[in-house]
């Protein structure tokens, strides 16, 4: 065996890095968040030869799927979902009328794979600053994130952010609707199609009227923004809905198909 050369490893890490990373600068569609609506989103893009990158804050993906329902690593999936998941190579066991069940870290991989496979990039320890924004009509229109590693976030330090174009922008950020949020604070004149105009928060646990207003609720909600899964939710003020995971599969269909359609109005 070859005497391994540290040096060079470093460099074959940095030379792929910036390679790789360079692609993801200008992009068509910018998702924040890897949970299972980011990632399914991503997986009906790729699969539809759209440019597309996630970035996710934490050192990992799959949000709170992989902790399936109080560290009992199964999810629940109803049937108006089972295609979506199957496509993504998910395996289902049917354990009631309606009901499947599917072990919640084999979902994570699978569903992480097909998006990778189909060609879409997951950057993971990165964390959205900020949005970019450009004139629109008689306001603006997202069209970028700024990001920073999380490391910088976490550490509190002063260290300026990069940037990342893309045409239209998939909040996926979960519970928090981090980007949503971001855009109604910093920006007074975003108006969001609410009671209150900003987000309104989620509300306590109602499965069957979540599962239901998370396909719903994802939308274009402001000129180049969509909202998917949990972050669509916590957006229109709809309930959350525990460890059933159909809502953020067809929710993160139903990103994809809206970002198509956004594709060919922000060229």
């Amino acid at each position: 065996m070859p005497e391994l050369d540290e040096v060079l490893i470093t460099k074959l890490i940095l030379d792929a890095f910036k390679e790789d990373f360079s692609k993801s600068l200008d992009l068509d569609v910018a998702i924040v968040g890897a949970g299972p609506s980011g990632v399914t989103a991503a997986y009906y893009l790729a699969r539809s030869g759209v440019n597309v990158a996630i970035f996710e804050r934490n050192l990992y993906v799959g949000g709170g799927m992989w902790s399936g329902g109080i560290l009992f690593p199964r999810i629940v999936v109803q049937e108006a979902a089972k295609q979506v998941a199957e496509e993504m190579g998910v395996s289902l066991r049917k354990a009631a009328e309606d009901y499947y069940v599917a072990d919640s870290v084999e979902s994570v991989v699978k569903c992480t794979m097909a998006a990778l496979s189909a060609g879409a990039k997951i950057w993971i320890g990165f964390s959205v600053e900020d949005v970019v924004i450009r004139p629109y009509n008689d306001g603006y229109r997202v069209c970028g994130l700024v990001i920073n590693w999380s490391a910088v976030e976490l550490a509190e330090l002063h260290v300026d952010p990069v940037t990342v174009r893309s045409r239209v922008v998939i909040d996926a950020s979960g519970h928090e609707a981090s980007i949503a949020r971001k855009l109604v604070d910093k920006l007074p004149r975003a108006v969001l199609p609410t009671d209150t105009g900003g987000v309104v928060g989620e509300l306590p646990m109602w499965a069957e009227a979540g599962e239901r207003a998370v396909v719903e609720n994802t939308r274009e909600v402001y000129p180049g923004l969509i909202v998917t899964g949990m972050a669509a939710n916590a957006v229109f003020g709809s309930p959350r809905m525990g460890p059933i995971f159909g809502g953020m599969f067809l929710s993160g269909k139903k990103a994809a198909e809206e970002a198509m359609r956004l594709l060919k109005k922000y060229k």
